[in-house]
């Protein structure tokens, strides 16, 4: 049997003497002390007791005080009381403060060993269950950490084939060439500049980059019709917004950003469409989009017409505030320089195949 040490604490000589020499010759290594105190300064100085077996009634630190230093400083250590009065009273308290058992003198040594064994089985159970939680924690843990690089790691490759999809429509409409990168960053500067945190930015700015994807489903005569659309097909073309966002609500992580395609061109005193959603029944990241488009789309080229100044831009979006624009976002628009948005365009004309739009981080 491997030496397991038992601090025994008694006041009483004989009485420590004789259980001292039951557990040594069980092959324990017990270690005797006369006092709570003497006690105290053993288990301060050495944490390597696997069992205290002490009387209660002792003079200075009684077995109850010892008892409760353990519980709170060495947990792990089981403590049995050893007394000679008959008190279910005392037995009851003893326990209540977290005694492992009550031996009452005179007892047989099988009785002593008896309760010993039980006491150090029940520590070994406690430290195996302590270390299986450890373990068990940390494998949680090490499996969570995992679980979210795998996460980040598939949400990444989501957004590579986000944005082939963008550079496909860009492809298709020439007018609009670069026109998802640019908005999708003038976005992001908005909702940032707006104190949205970065899930919601993330968000945003997935809606902003696919808000024309409907696009994809317009046929091409009318899509690349050089000249004015007639009433028909202004019906069709405005079609794209809904049928993007029937092309992205099944897809579980572009379920939100699906919401702000469907209502990219809503306007805020409900003159818009598809639906002639009003104020703050159009989504947050709808009305953002709203600003940065019409900030993209005066200062880019377009075939009948140059592409206007950033002072243009800015004149226009003020004016329209409370009609077209959310009057809070063009705010913090207004409270934002023109150098920034024209840091924007040529940071995305010089580098448009290294800009990520979806790393929102760049974007300020």
């Amino acid at each position: 049997m491997a030496s397991e040490w038992i601090l025994v604490v008694d006041d009483e000589p004989y009485v420590r003497t004789v259980i001292g020499a039951m557990l040594e010759k069980s092959g324990y290594a017990p270690v005797l002390v006369s006092s709570g105190s003497e006690a105290l300064s053993h288990l301060e100085s050495d944490t390597t007791y696997d069992l205290v077996l002490s009387d209660i009634l002792m003079s200075g630190l009684d077995g109850m005080a010892l008892l409760d230093w353990i519980k709170n400083a060495q947990p792990d250590v089981p403590m049995v009381m050893v007394t000679a009065i008959h008190d279910i009273g005392i037995a009851i308290s003893a326990m209540r403060k977290g005694a492992y058992d009550i031996l009452l003198k005179p007892f047989e040594k099988e009785q002593l060993l008896t309760t010993v064994r039980r006491a150090l089985d029940h520590r070994r159970l406690v430290l195996q269950n302590s270390l299986y939680r450890h373990n068990l924690e940390k494998l949680v843990a090490d499996r969570t950490a995992m679980l979210r690089q795998a996460m980040t790691d598939l949400e990444h490759s989501y957004d590579i084939t986000l944005e082939a999809l963008g550079d496909a429509l860009d492809l298709k409409d020439a007018e609009t060439e670069g026109h998802s990168k640019r908005v999708t960053a003038f976005t992001i500067a908005l909702a940032r500049a707006m104190l949205l945190d970065p899930p919601q930015i993330r968000i945003v700015a997935r809606g902003a980059f696919l808000h024309d994807i409907g696009k994809m489903a317009i046929p091409d005569a009318i899509l690349l019709k050089p000249g004015r659309l007639e009433p028909p097909e202004q019906f069709t073309m405005r079609e794209h917004c809904a049928r993007g966002y029937h092309m992205l609500r099944k897809i579980p992580f572009l379920r939100e950003a699906s919401e702000i395609v469907y209502a990219h061109q809503e306007h805020y005193d409900g003159s818009g469409y598809p639906r002639g959603l009003k104020g703050n029944q159009i989504p947050l990241g709808a009305r953002i989009f709203a600003v940065a488009d019409t900030l993209d789309a005066i200062t880019s080229d377009r075939p009948y017409r140059r592409a206007q100044s950033f002072n243009a831009a800015r004149k226009e979006i003020k004016r329209c505030a409370g009609t077209q624009f959310d009057p809070l976002v063009v705010e913090v628009y207004l409270g934002m320089p023109n150098q920034l948005w024209d840091d924007l365009r040529n940071e995305i004309t010089n580098h448009a195949k290294r800009f990520d739009p979806f790393a929102f981080g760049d974007a300020t």
